[in-house]
């Protein structure tokens, strides 16, 4: 894949999904252009075509000389495009500025950072180019029997929440999204759930029990806007781990607002920590997902890396 050469330091390259939100990366693009001309921000732009797209066209992008990011999708195609960011050897990751106008149904990385859901607010967001250098996390996992490598900038879920991201992601491909079919996927996965026996090694410290469900987090937001790791700071140099254990499917549905009010640590069954480097294994195996992005299994390692992206923040963040 192979981008032009540009010397543009002023431009923005801007990687579009036409099928987020159910087409509206396509519809809408015409009057996000207009409003990104209106701004008198410079850009070129292009489509993704399928899964994985993104990250070849930023690695690419990058290669060509382009230092400015915009994405205009979901969280998805954010972390392809971290992806392709983090992945290249050209630059410092810290040098290149990335950017998001959201029309995916999540929007879970853009709600931490403070970045308006209009499309006018974002491309204000845009204009003003307020930066917030933020950890990132690097993943190492199973699939198909090879090790595999994956960055992500928000949060990896293990064990229920990688199963019904799996099946959200399965319904999303047949046009159904949104919250309320993300509740439904909750629901009817919790039907059939069992919990996994699983051995965390936290930066040495060891934790072993039959898990639910594991969040680990450098965001506060997943699943279009539950609250699973609330005390998260995305420049700490730490992931905050959220394990809810063993617990019962009634005691799941009694408190189920707690996973959207931030109160989810006050639960007994509910165990909290930070650490910077994890090793997960179990038996059976525990399934990972990133960033809303189903890849594969445990044997699981989780390393953070420091103030590693450069990001466009909204104002209220950094007041």
């Amino acid at each position: 894949m192979s981008v032009t050469p540009v010397n543009h330091k002023d431009k923005w390259y801007v990687i579009i999904n036409p099928n987020a939100g159910k087409g509206k990366g396509k519809k809408d693009w015409d009057r996000i252009a207009l409003l990104l001309e209106r701004a008198g921000i410079g850009y070129e732009a292009v489509f993704t075509r399928g899964i994985h797209d993104a990250i070849g066209l930023a690695g690419a992008a990058v290669r060509a000389g382009w230092r400015r990011f915009v994405v205009v999708g979901g969280d998805g195609t954010m972390n392809e495009t971290v992806n392709g960011i983090l992945g290249q050897e050209e630059v410092a990751a810290q040098e290149i500025r990335l950017g998001i106008i959201s029309v995916g149904t999540g929007n879970d990385w853009g709600r931490m950072f403070g970045i308006p859901t209009d499309y006018a607010g974002a491309v204000e967001t845009l204009r003003r180019e307020r930066l917030f250098l933020q950890d990132a996390g690097v993943v190492r996992y199973e699939q198909h029997g090879l090790r595999h490598r994956r960055y992500f900038i928000n949060i990896a879920g293990l064990g229920f929440d990688a199963v019904v991201v799996q099946r959200a992601n399965r319904r999303k491909q047949k046009g159904k999204s949104g919250l309320m079919v993300y509740l439904r996927t909750i629901l009817f996965t919790l039907a059939s759930y069992r919990h996994t026996h699983t051995t965390l090694d936290l930066d040495g410290r060891i934790f072993s029990d039959d898990v639910f469900t594991i969040s680990i987090g450098i965001g506060r937001y997943s699943g279009g806007g539950m609250i699973q790791t609330p005390d998260a700071v995305a420049d700490d140099g730490w992931f905050d781990v959220t394990i809810i254990r063993k617990i019962g499917k009634l005691d799941i549905i009694r408190h189920f607002g707690m996973l959207f009010n931030g109160r989810l640590p006050e639960h007994p069954r509910v165990t909290t920590c930070r650490a910077g480097k994890i090793h997960i294994a179990s038996e059976p195996v525990i399934h990972l997902q990133v960033d809303g992005e189903t890849l594969g299994h445990s044997p699981i390692e989780i390393e953070i890396l420091k103030k590693k992206v450069a990001v466009v923040v909204g104002e209220k963040f950094l007041s």
